[in-house]
């Protein structure tokens, strides 16, 4: 089978501020950064002959723009060509919200854009004699909200997608068994009851049954689970696993939608499609502001046309709607976004999903993948019983020797922790492996075989009493039990399990500490999930769950009102990722977990939870008190451009309204900074 790398498997790595990424959800769906980007540049440069030639700005600044024929069209001309270019984001996005009912940030901006244009070509050509000159409002408004968002786009970057992701773990072609020998077909040609050749490191092209051959196979995409299984003839094997070791015949008994991989591709989806309905704050606001502003207007236009001015009514509502939107709403969420993930990405925490920011403060429990993520996913010796008059180091370093030839990772832990002690390990030869049972060598002479009670069945040995109540324990425990056989005779045992993380105990203390609930998943048995859940002091414990049934706990909690954050690392945890109300992936786990997840973080410490949750509530308080200036400048100006304050003299100038928005913008922009001083660094979490 061949794998193909020319462009369909994503890429990866690329820099948060990815000018190509595309949006598939909320006000940016299928914009990308380099659209709003460009729009922007142009759009500035077309505003500044706009701004320029505007009398209200020379007024304002004290300057007399030259007169020449032609000039009076430059602002007309240049606005008609941003409103109808760099304004069709908003343009499209308000029309969308419109149908949809949902009134947000693109209504706003294409409401307040669309009145000034219509205003200033009344003005521009002389009709009704109205005085409604807002190019200048305009191309700033359209140039401002693009800058903002470029901005935030920029600063989340972009998923390619965990669909796509899952997708990228099957391979292209495979290897089909004919008559003649084999042929290379795309997958998509494979059908149920063809053989297919899978050669050693190569990916399952569909769902099959093993039927000539056995390896190890690398299912840790699927289950989450770090170690190979072996499969043999009559075992079932999944699409996207990989066969480590050797090659093997399968005999295809699903394809395309029918397989695991499929499967869970459609639970993402569906997933996903639950957990993208929620608002974002700015929208929320921005919806207020378009009601207020909506209802302001009507009202403004009935009492100034019962007042007999009708002129009057038109420019006040017309005034009205154009200032609805302020400049600074369309900075305020963006720079704080952008602040916070580049903090964030300090931290080693790549925040990819506004709203995962947005949420995380809300978080009533982190359910955390037990497998790689509160454990480091290898093994780890635990423990070491031996029979009367035997050393327990001697009995380490004689364990170690005989296993030193193996690649096995609990052989692996066994030498590992005989050199953490310093011991000398005595020579070993005639390494042999015994399939299933362990493995022997010849020591001094001697021949001495580590193994657990199946190698004690077939040597037909039993342990002594005070061995034995120890690996009865650890087996209760669910650790791995190896003995030590020397001839005839039990020398001891050791046990091995599942070593949990340093940082985790410090992560499940500060989440608690924090009135956050933990709770943890995973496949195993509950034994050994009630052995970890114990050493950290979790709150709940899901054990024995399947891969495909992990979403399910997520939506479990989250029917008990409670809101959830899920870690995990395996492609197995992508539709719980994706369901929950923010999905983190580990970053040593796979491609789609991370396409899942709208946090993701790039090392392994879960206290880089932490990290996230106070930067959420930072963050959420920053976006708060730069909406409270943004929109407070509107609350107080739209009244006043309504002409409430007529009676007194107090009429707001589009002048002075400029004023009031620009001091408006430099706060929230300021305001945002301040989000510099918070800290992030995982190894300080208290």
């Amino acid at each position: 089978m061949h794998e193909h790398h020319g462009g369909h498997r994503p890429q990866h790595g690329h820099a948060p501020d990815d000018d190509h990424a595309v949006h598939s959800h909320g006000q940016h769906a299928g914009h990308s950064t380099a659209m709003f980007k460009n729009r922007f540049w142009l759009t500035l440069v077309l505003s500044v002959p706009v701004v320029y030639f505007s009398p209200m700005m020379g007024d304002i600044l004290g300057y007399m723009a030259p007169v020449f024929p032609g000039s009076a069209w430059i602002p007309p001309v240049l606005g008609t060509v941003v409103f109808l270019y760099g304004g069709q984001p908003f343009l499209k996005g308000g029309v969308r919200e419109l149908k949809e009912r949902r009134p947000g940030m693109m209504l706003l901006i294409a409401m307040a854009i669309s009145v000034a244009f219509v205003a200033s070509w009344v003005t521009s050509l002389g009709i009704g004699g109205f005085d409604l000159d807002f190019w200048w409002e305009l191309v700033l408004l359209v140039a401002i909200m693009l800058l903002g968002h470029w901005i935030e786009m920029r600063a989340l970057g972009s998923a390619q997608g965990a669909l796509d992701a899952l997708a990228a773990l099957l391979p292209d072609e495979a290897d089909r068994v004919t008559a003649d020998g084999t042929e290379t077909v795309p997958v998509s040609e494979l059908r149920e009851g063809d053989t297919v050749l899978v050669r050693s490191g190569a990916r399952m092209p569909a769902d099959g049954t093993v039927v000539d051959g056995q390896a190890e196979f690398d299912e840790s995409m699927i289950t989450g689970e770090s170690k190979t299984v072996p499969r043999t003839v009559g075992d079932s094997v999944v699409a996207g696993t990989v066969a480590t070791d050797n090659s093997v015949r399968v005999r295809v008994t699903a394809v395309g939608e029918n397989t695991a991989l499929a499967g869970i591709q459609r639970l993402v989806a569906e997933a996903q499609a639950s957990s993208s309905k929620a608002q974002a704050l700015a929208d929320r606001a921005a919806a207020f502001l378009f009601y207020f502003a909506a209802g302001t207007g009507v009202i403004t236009f009935i009492v100034w046309t019962l007042l007999g001015s009708v002129p009057e009514a038109v420019t006040r509502t017309v005034t009205v709607l154009v200032i609805a939107c302020p400049h600074a709403l369309g900075l305020a969420i963006p720079l704080v976004i952008a602040i916070s993930t580049e903090q964030a990405a300090r931290a080693g925490v790549l925040i990819k999903n506004r709203m995962a920011l947005e949420r995380m403060r809300t978080i009533d429990v982190v359910l955390f993948d037990k497998t790689g993520t509160l454990t480091t996913g290898a093994p780890d010796l635990k423990d070491v019983a031996v029979a009367p008059g035997v050393d327990p180091d001697s009995l380490l370093a004689l364990a170690a020797a005989v296993e030193s030839d193996s690649e096995h990772p609990v052989a692996r832990a066994i030498v590992r922790a005989a050199r953490q002690r310093n011991l000398t390990l005595p020579p070993a030869t005639g390494f042999s492996s015994l399939t299933g049972r362990g493995v022997l060598a010849s020591v001094d002479g001697r021949t001495v075989h580590v193994g657990g009670p199946a190698l004690l069945r077939e040597l037909g040995v039993v342990e002594p009493d005070t061995v034995a109540v120890s690996t009865r324990a650890w087996m209760d425990r669910g650790a791995a039990v190896l003995h030590v056989v020397d001839g005839g005779r039990v020398l001891g045992a050791v046990s091995l399990e599942d070593a949990v993380r340093a940082e985790s105990r410090q992560a499940v203390a500060a989440l608690q500490n924090r009135g956050v609930k933990v709770a943890m998943i995973t496949g195993d048995a509950r034994q050994v999930a009630q052995a970890v859940a114990e050493e950290l002091h979790i709150d709940e414990v899901f054990a024995e769950v399947l891969p495909a049934d992990k979403d399910k706990k997520v939506a479990e909690l989250q029917a008990r009102g409670l809101k959830v954050a899920m870690v995990g690392d395996g492609v197995n945890d992508s539709p719980a990722l994706a369901r929950a109300e923010v999905g983190i992936a580990i970053g040593a786990g796979t491609d789609v977990a991370m396409e899942s997840a709208g946090v993701v973080l790039a090392g392994n410490d879960p206290r880089a939870v932490l990290s996230m949750l106070d930067l959420s509530r930072a963050s959420y308080r920053k976006m708060w008190q730069n909406l409270v200036w943004a929109t407070g400048y509107n609350v107080l100006s739209v009244p006043l451009a309504a002409g409430v304050l007529t009676f007194a003299g107090v009429v707001l100038s589009p002048a002075a309204g400029a004023v009031l928005m620009s001091a408006s913008t430099i706060v929230v922009a300021l305001n945002a900074q301040l989000l510099r001083k918070v800290k992030l660094n995982p190894s300080e979490v208290r």
